[in-house]
């Protein structure tokens, strides 16, 4: 079975129950009715509040699209990149390039213009789908993109260098093309989040995509009648591989196109969520919004709300407090992942481990885990190591770089470059990055835990920890915070609240900004280091 094989079935069996719903909330109704009340009485003309299709329209998309492909040449193998905001288009587009036959190559929708040309280059695609927000960034090279053959515009007012892609797949069929596929084709390749460096090209297989499906829905045990709120960016493999879930039973996912803690608890309350998958500065939001007063709860219909996750990055356990505190009767879940283990599940916590929060929990359905110290061998519990993961998930490699993949892929374990400890229980800690630890007089500090810390201070909203070069130690802890909306707060304040740490973890330097975050919720420390160092300590933060 692939991954293609579900949107069958559920073309099948739900073909007029309703797949995706997309909201825009720019474009909310003025007056009081709920977001699925407006759909019925929206004006035809101007850009659309809430747009939804069934699961036979979800199907009927794809396979038009893939025969339009197949009508340009693609072959078995090509590669096709899609460069889209969320929009209730991009999965169509996704699963039509999977049905062809060819390989979706997702792209960041932050990208410059030279870096959706390399990427587009690295990864030797052949077409791309692009919407109206990039019509600028591919204009400035389009004509340096030489193995680009066609490409299929999403939206209105096509520009001239490409095709519209509502108008030409209206006149394809809607027959689904006969290709073969099986679990051990090549299907996607996703690019890392470029947080340690230049993003590198992961190639997935049919095997990684149905097995994310698979580990999501043991984990989250997924009904048809759950509904989804999907906010992460599709392009990247968290917010789809959750969804995977979903997808697997048929059950309905909302795209919200906003990010405002109002426009998450109103989409859960209209839409009737039951699971909602958010990064901990959309959490933070949300929980700070309820203290300040802005949002009020009862204003809302959550109790279907049964299970709010969190991935991506560190989550500090204070956060989840605060969060049961407002929410006590739901479930709560961490996973870990990474891109070359197709996303989140390798690790999860369980919602029966809440007692564990802090942890990132055990190995996840069909996955293995070690940890192991600078020789390959694991370490006893206690102490600290690199996390390494095995599974059905794991990348088939680094798309034409066998370099970077030897130094990651040992065998069928993959290397995650996350140092962490196992407790007596069998319970996983992540302590930091790898290339994130800062060694100071000989001693190895992990910011994470420096930044769990200082993110008890009621006044912090968010901080990140980095190494400065230090003539004397060769580097110190440096923690960036940024404070809260109505708070305030000195540098002697905190160096008072780190007087409970051991001295050697207590940071040396203050600064107080905001915290850079990449969309899928990873703090930008390169650009900080960049910042705040200068290239020289950059170097040596990737030497590590």
């Amino acid at each position: 079975m692939t991954i293609v094989d579900i949107l069958k079935q559920n073309a099948r069996k739900y073909a007029d129950e309703t797949a995706l719903v997309e909201i825009n909330p720019e474009f909310e109704p003025s007056s009081r009715i709920t977001w699925r009340e407006y759909a019925l009485v929206q004006p035809e003309a101007g850009q659309p509040f809430r747009r939804e299709i069934t699961w036979g329209d979800f199907y009927d998309k794809a396979n038009r699209f893939a025969n339009l492909l197949l009508s340009r040449g693609v072959k078995r193998g090509d590669k096709i990149a899609i460069l889209l905001m969320n929009s209730i288009e991009w999965l169509p587009v996704y699963f039509g390039i999977l049905i062809s036959g060819a390989i979706v190559v997702p792209l960041n929708y932050r990208y410059t213009s030279e870096e959706i040309k390399y990427c587009i280059d690295k990864a030797d695609c052949s077409m791309l789908v692009f919407g109206p927000e990039f019509i600028g960034r591919i204009e400035e090279i389009c004509e340096q993109l030489h193995n680009i053959t066609d490409m299929f515009y999403v939206g209105e007012q096509c520009p001239t260098f490409a095709d519209s892609f509502d108008s030409t797949i209206k006149n394809c069929s809607n027959a689904a093309p006969e290709i073969p596929l099986a679990e051990e084709d090549d299907a996607a390749i996703y690019f890392s989040s470029g947080t340690t460096g230049f993003p590198k090209a992961i190639l997935h297989t049919h095997q990684s995509l149905i097995h994310s499906a698979r580990v999501e829905q043991a984990h989250h045990s997924q009904t048809h009648e759950d509904v989804f709120l999907c906010i992460p960016p599709l392009y990247h493999t968290g917010a789809k591989m959750h969804w995977f879930g979903s997808f697997l039973v048929g059950g309905k996912a909302v795209l919200l196109k906003g990010i405002c803690p109002k426009w998450i608890l109103q989409a859960v309350s209209d839409e009737k969520c039951t699971i909602v998958w958010l990064l901990v500065p959309w959490a933070q939001d949300i929980l700070d919004s309820i203290e300040r007063g802005d949002v009020k709860l009862e204003d809302y219909k959550l109790s279907q709300w049964r299970l709010m996750h969190i991935g991506a990055q560190p989550v500090p356990p204070s956060l989840i407090k605060r969060w049961l505190k407002y929410f006590p009767g739901q479930q709560y879940d961490t996973n870990y992942g990474l891109s070359e283990s197709i996303g989140p599940g390798c690790v999860h916590l369980g919602v029966e481990n809440i007692h564990k929060v802090g942890a990132i929990g055990k190995a996840g359905y069909g996955w293995e885990t070690k940890i192991i110290d600078d020789k390959g061998n694991p370490v006893v519990k206690g102490e600290v190591g690199e996390l390494c993961v095995k599974g059905p998930g794991v990348m088939k490699c680094y798309y034409k770089d066998k370099a970077s993949t030897d130094e990651i892929k040992h065998g069928d374990w993959l290397l995650t470059g996350d140092m962490a400890m196992e407790d007596q229980d069998g319970f996983i800690f992540l302590v930091d990055r790898k290339k994130d630890v800062i060694i100071s007089g000989g001693e190895n500090l992990y910011p994470v835990q420096i930044e769990d810390y200082l993110r008890k201070n009621d006044a912090i909203k968010d901080v990140a920890v980095i190494g400065l070069p230090d003539e004397r130690l060769g580097e110190i802890a440096a923690a960036v915070i940024e404070v809260k909306e109505g708070f305030s707060l000195t540098e002697e304040q905190v160096n008072e609240f780190c007087k409970e740490l051991p001295r050697y973890k207590r940071p040396r330097k203050i600064i107080f900004a905001d915290v850079p975050r990449n969309p899928t919720g990873k703090i930008e420390k390169p650009k900080l280091r960049k910042m705040y160092c200068g290239d020289s300590l950059v170097a040596q933060q990737i030497e590590k």
